[in-house]
This record gives structure tokens, sequence and C-alpha cells, in this order.
């Protein structure tokens, strides 16, 4: 990843989590992953999708809490009352997470009594044309 790719990857967290205190900058362990961080706190990690010859990168985030918290952490860890969960037609082992009416990405259980959850964000190269 370049300067200009982690600028635009923060200005997209930022943006969809509504917080400007998030950080994106590059991973110094893999040069073709970036780390999120929110205050010293490192909170996701970004990583480089070039399969295909499209050039896309796949957010991942942890999250220690139960699936009845699921938006009262996201909200206080962000500061937002913006971000919402919403059921998944069919589908009983993940949630949506929304920015309003904006769709961000998936929550899925990580394990099968839904103790912890991963939220998952694929963010295109289209989606940074704006940053």
């Amino acid at each position: 990843m370049d300067k200009t790719e982690l600028r635009k990857l923060q200005a997209f967290v930022r943006h969809a989590f509504d917080n400007e205190g998030i950080r994106v900058s590059l991973d110094p362990k893999d040069i073709e992953a970036a780390v999120v961080t929110f205050g010293e706190r490192q909170i996701a990690k970004i990583l480089v999708d070039d399969e295909d010859g499209d050039r896309s990168f796949s957010l991942e985030m942890k999250l220690p809490v139960g699936r009845e918290v699921l938006q009262e952490y996201l909200r206080r860890l962000f500061e937002t009352d913006k971000l919402t969960i919403a059921s998944r037609m069919k589908k009983n082992d993940s949630v949506e997470l929304n920015n309003g009416e904006d769709f961000l990405g998936i929550i899925s259980a990580d394990d099968p009594k839904g103790k912890t959850y991963t939220l998952q964000i694929a963010i295109l190269d289209f989606d940074l044309e704006d940053f």
C-alpha cells in the first residue's frame, strides 16, 4: 500500500464510522496490510486483495461482545448513534452494520454460542474515489 491509498482508506473509515479520531497506517509487519487505530488501541486490520486484476481491500475487526450488545458497543466505541445493526434475511449467524442508510458490512459470529463476533467490510477501489 502506498501513502495515497492509506490516506484514502483513512478518510473512508473515518466517514464510515463517523469519527475523525480513527487513523490508518501501514502495518510494520506486512507492507500489504494496514492497521486501524483509535486512540492508542489497534481496532482493526485492512488487507489488500489484488485477485482478478481488481484492487480492493478488506477491513476485519474483532468484536469481543455478544449479539445483544453489538450495536451499543460500536456506538460507544466510535462515539456515534448513527451505527445500527439489522437482521439479515434467512441468516441467524450474522447481522448487517449500517451508518444511517449506508450499508457498511457484515458482523458474523466467531463461535456457535455467539460470544464474540467479527466485522468485515469490503472496500472496493471505486469506494475510495470520493476520498
